[in-house]
Order: C-alpha cells, then structure tokens, then sequence
C-alpha cells in the first residue's frame, strides 16, 4: 500500500465515483497491489524473515509503500 503521506490519485477517483454508483458513506479510499506466495514447506521464522526479506527487496517500493507479510492457511 502507498504510504499515507503519498498522494493516491487512483483511490481519490474510486472515492468521488461511489456516492454516484449509490454507495455512501465511506470516508477514504486508498489503492494498492497484493502478492500471494506459496511457500514450499512449513512456514517458520526463518521463512517468514526470508518472505519478509523478499517484500522489502524486491516487491515493495519501500520509499513510498508500506508492505505486510500476513500467513494464511490453505483452506
């Protein structure tokens, strides 16, 4: 996600379009992309700080986005 100090020109247009498509009362949009990895193996910590390691490199833009590593189960 953008950091909230960074403009967001994309969540701002999706914000002023809802009360036009009858969706009210949402106060703030903000835009951002999403990864799914599919780690081999158990995910333990030195999988995690690896995944982590990735994000920060590699993934993020770190001068201008924010970025969570969240595990989920396979349902």
């Amino acid at each position: 996600m953008l950091k909230p100090e960074i403009l967001d020109p994309q969540g701002q247009a999706v914000q002023r379009a809802l009360p036009r498509l009858g969706f009210e009362g949402i106060a703030d949009v903000r835009q951002g992309k999403r990864f799914e990895l599919e780690v081999e193996g158990p995910v333990d910590d030195a999988a995690l700080a690896r995944v982590n390691e990735l994000a920060e490199t590699f993934l993020a833009n770190t001068v201008i986005e924010d970025f969570v590593v969240r595990v989920e189960e396979e349902k």
